[in-house]
């Protein structure tokens, strides 16, 4: 039997014609492998279906079900982040309600964690099953070019789905962002981590909740919270600017002495390079500001309406 508590994090957003059989796939890998203190702790992200009905059965037949409810849709970082704040296990697994990530590899990441004495042990997808050949070009892509932009050693193919102990937990409710990128921030706190090797399998019911609007944002929240290279890339432009300013002055003083025509076309073009760089410049700096923006108002990360089986249950809460 396993003495150490494992709880469990699973954000729901319109996942009604799923939660219930995460549920009990999550209960059997609980059971067949002894972990009898452990928690399964549901955050429900403002769903408009059935899902927190579901999950309000669910917890009245079983105590070890405790359920978050969101007062609107905050987004998947806010839910894993609520999670993370409600968690009182010792070894804790995040991994998303739509079952492409199989809750039987639970045992399998224990063992690594407990043989290479890790602190994290994170998910890397070396086959996403049932995603569009288009969402697998950009997630590779997008990947690969936040690795390349981060100052931190951000893994690539790697999601939410992990396990940490209470060391990174403990460091992780020490951190501030309201817009949180989770995967980003746990790389950043450090300690040992390690890889674990998977199949992804596609959806078990319903459709995927992220569509590009959604990708799109958390690109940008993860880019321009993890890297000050698009600021270089934007004054690297500049000084190229200035350098075809120079090559160009000198092509036109030398027209001026061989009494050419100057054409219009040459002009229309400098316009439009120059003036194209300075809007992706201005761009970029009015990413980072609205970031900022962001942060300084102070507003929470989420809002809770109802928190089911916790000792303190509350409604309306704000949790920072």
């Amino acid at each position: 039997m396993n003495k150490e508590k494992i709880s469990v994090l699973i954000p729901c957003y319109n996942e009604e014609s799923v939660v219930r059989e995460t549920y009990n796939r999550l209960k059997k890998v609980m059971t067949e492998n002894q972990y009898v203190y452990h928690e399964l702790i549901f955050i429900n992200d403002g769903s408009r279906d059935k899902t927190l009905e579901v999950l309000s059965v669910l917890s009245k037949s079983d105590s070890m079900v405790k359920v978050i409810s969101f007062s609107r849709n905050f987004g998947h970082e806010p839910a894993v982040s609520a999670g993370l704040n409600n968690t009182t296990g010792d070894l804790i697994f995040i991994i998303d309600a739509d079952l492409q990530d199989p809750p039987e590899l639970f045992p399998a990441m224990i063992d690594l964690y407990r043989n290479e004495s890790a602190d994290m042990v994170y998910g890397v997808r070396k086959e996403r099953k049932g995603d569009s050949f288009s969402k697998k070009i950009t997630a590779k892509a997008f990947y690969r070019l936040l690795h390349w932009l981060s100052d931190v050693n951000l893994p690539v193919d790697a999601g939410n789905f992990r396990l940490i102990n209470r060391r990174i937990l403990i460091e992780y409710r020490n951190l501030h962002e309201k817009n949180k990128y989770t995967r980003g921030l746990m790389s950043w706190i450090g300690f040992k981590q390690v890889p674990f090797l998977y199949e992804r399998d596609p959806r078990f019911s319903g459709y995927t909740k992220y569509n590009y609007n959604r990708m799109l944002t958390l690109a940008s929240t993860a880019i321009f919270y993890f890297s000050k290279k698009p600021l270089m890339l934007a004054i690297n432009l500049g000084f190229l600017s200035v350098m075809a300013g120079l090559i160009f002055s000198g092509y036109i003083f030398w027209g001026k002495l061989t009494n050419s025509v100057p054409g219009w076309a040459s002009t229309l073009l400098i316009i439009i390079f120059f003036g194209g760089i300075q809007l992706i410049t201005i761009g970029v700096l009015g990413l980072y500001m609205g970031n900022i923006f962001d942060e300084v108002k102070g507003r929470p990360e989420y809002i809770v309406e109802k928190k089911i089986n916790f000792e303190e249950e509350s409604s309306g809460k704000n949790y920072l």
